[in-house]
C-alpha cells in the first residue's frame, strides 16, 4: 500500500544518506519529515500524487509557469524517484513505484557510530518541531553512508556481492538488436533503446558499495535513497528535466566511446552516432513542445562532449518556457519517460522494446532527483520553486538480498550487434568495479 509518513526509522547517528540531486549546500543538515511510497498495483496517478504530496509541504507544482514560491519555511526541498510505466514485472518489486521524502533543515552535524536504535515517531508535515540529534525523531543525513548499524563502516566486514546473473547472453541481446532492426526495416520506427539486466547476491549491508556508486566521476544526479526493503544508488549523469528562472531544461545523452583521444575523435566522427543522437534531440523538442509557449523551444547546445567514468558521452541541452497553467505533472507526462531511454517515435519504440527486452526496466531509466528552491528575494522569502530531475540511468538497485542493474543503449538501422553488446557493458563496468569495491 501507499504510505504517508517516514516509513524507515533510522538510529540518529547510523545511516548517513544524501539523496540524488541535493544541494551542496544541504547536505549534513537535512532531516526527514515525511515521504509517500507507491506502487503501481495501488492504482492512481503518481504524477497527481506528487503533486499533492509536494503542496503538502508549501511546493507548489501544480503551475509551475510562473515561477512559484514556496511556502513552507521549514521545507529545504522533496527528494523524488519515479519509476518508468512498465507492463512487464520489474524484478525487484520491493522498490516502489514512486518515492517522495520531505525534508527540513536540522542542525548540521557529523555521524556518530554506536547510537542505540529507536522506534519513534517523526514530525509530520507543516510541524515546526525539527529534534536535534540524540532526541527522538532525530534522521541522520550527513553525505554518503559511513556507519550502519552501530558500526564503524572502515570496520566492517565487505558485503561480498556474487557473480553477476544477466537476464540474456550476448547472444540474445545480439539478437534483440537484430529485432529493433527489423522494425525499423518494417517503418514502425526510427530508434529503439535496448536495455538489458542482471542481478547478483548482496547478502549484508549495501550502503558503503552504493556509496562508491553514488560517487562515480561525472555523476550530477549521485546519491542514495533507501526503504524498509530497498536501497537505490544512482550515478547518472543525464538531466531528465530541470525547471529554474522560467525556463524548463532537458539534456539528452547519446553516443558513447571510451573516455581517451582516440575515443573522442571517432565520436565526434561517427555519422551514426550523430544521427541517432539528433533524432532523440528532435524528440526531445516535440516533447517540450506540448506543454511549452509556442515559439520558445531551442536547442541551445548540440552534441557536446562530456566525461562519465572513463567514457566520452555527446550531450545536448533542449529548453522552453513552460507555457500558463503547465504544473510538473504535465511537464513529467510530456517529458517521461525520456527519449533517450525509449526511442522514436516514443510509445512505437516502447512497445519494440517492451517485446525484446527480457525482464522490467524497474526503477531504472525512470527519474530521480530533487524538488527545492532558490535563494530568498523580493516575493520569495524562502525562496522560488526550482526542479532538477535527472534520468535513473547508471543506476543500480539491492532489493531481498540482490544486487539489480540495467544498461543498454540506442538502435538503429547500421548498429552492429556486437558493438551495441559491448557498449552495454562498457556502461555497466563502472558500477559493477564500484560496488565490488576496486
Amino acid at each position: 500500500m501507499s504510505t504517508l509518513g517516514p516509513v524507515v526509522r533510522y538510529a540518529p547517528g547510523t545511516v548517513d544518506l544524501h539523496p540524488p540531486g541535493l544541494p551542496d549546500a544541504c547536505r549534513g543538515r537535512n532531516w526527514e519529515r515525511s515521504r509517500v511510497e507507491w506502487y503501481a498495483r495501488d492504482g492512481g496517478d503518481p504524477l497527481q500524487l506528487l503533486t499533492e504530496f509536494a503542496a503538502l509541504h508549501g511546493v507548489n507544482v501544480a503551475d509551475i509557469s510562473a515561477s512559484p514560491t514556496v511556502t513552507d519555511a521549514f521545507t529545504c526541498g522533496i527528494s523524488v524517484l519515479l519509476s518508468p510505466p512498465s507492463v512487464t514485472p520489474s524484478p525487484t518489486p520491493s522498490v516502489p513505484d514512486l518515492v517522495a521524502i520531505a525534508y527540513s533543515h536540522g542542525p548540521r552535524r557529523s555521524p556518530r557510530a554506536g547510537s542505540a536504535a529507536r522506534s519513534v515517531g517523526f514530525p509530520s508535515p507543516g510541524s515546526v518541531n525539527v529534534p536535534p540529534p540524540g532526541r527522538p525523531g532525530s534522521r541522520a543525513l550527513a553525505g554518503f553512508a559511513t556507519s550502519s548499524g552501530g558500526r564503524d563502516s572502515a570496520t566492517a566486514p565487505p558485503s561480498g556481492i556474487g557473480p553477476w546473473a544477466p537476464s540474456w547472453t550476448e547472444a540474445e541481446h545480439a539478437a534483440a538488436v537484430d529485432g529493433v532492426r527489423a522494425a525499423i526495416a518494417r517503418g514502425d520506427v526510427y530508434v529503439v533503446n535496448l536495455v538489458g539486466h542482471a542481478s547478483a547476491p548482496f547478502p549484508g549491508d549495501p550502503g558503503p558499495a552504493l556509496a562508491r556508486v553514488a560517487a562515480l566521476p561525472g555523476a550530477r544526479y549521485g546519491g542514495v535513497l533507501r526503504g524498509d526493503r530497498w536501497w537505490l544508488a544512482s550515478a547518472s549523469p543525464e538531466t531528465l528535466v530541470a525547471v529554474a528562472g522560467g525556463r524548463a531544461v532537458t539534456r539528452p545523452i547519446k553516443g558513447t566511446r571510451p573516455a581517451t583521444p582516440e575515443g573522442r575523435a571517432d565520436l565526434l566522427a561517427s555519422a551514426k552516432e550523430r544521427a541517432e543522437h539528433v533524432m532523440i534531440v528532435d524528440l526531445e523538442r516535440n516533447d517540450l513542445g506540448r506543454v511549452a509557449e509556442v515559439g520558445s523551444v531551442r536547442v541551445d547546445e548540440l552534441f557536446a562532449l562530456r566525461r562519465w567514468s572513463g567514457l566520452w558521452q555527446a550531450e545536448s541541452t533542449v529548453s522552453a518556457r513552460p507555457a500558463a497553467g503547465v504544473g510538473l505533472a504535465e511537464l513529467l507526462a510530456a517529458v517521461w519517460p525520456g527519449g533517450s531511454v525509449t526511442g522514436a517515435p516514443k510509445r512505437a519504440a516502447i512497445e519494440v522494446a517492451t517485446r525484446l527486452e527480457p525482464v522490467g526496466r524497474g526503477p531504472s531509466m525512470g527519474a530521480c532527483g530533487w524538488i527545492g528552491h532558490g535563494a530568498p528575494g523580493p516575493g520569495a522569502p524562502y525562496g522560488r520553486v526550482e526542479i532538477d530531475l535527472g534520468l535513473t540511468i547508471r543506476t543500480v538497485a539491492v532489493a531481498d538480498g540482490r544486487a539489480h542493474l540495467w544498461a543498454g543503449g540506442g538502435i538503429v538501422w547500421d548498429s552492429d550487434p556486437a558493438a551495441e553488446v559491448a557498449e552495454a557493458a562498457a556502461k555497466a563496468a563502472p558500477i559493477k568495479r564500484a560496488l565490488r569495491g576496486s
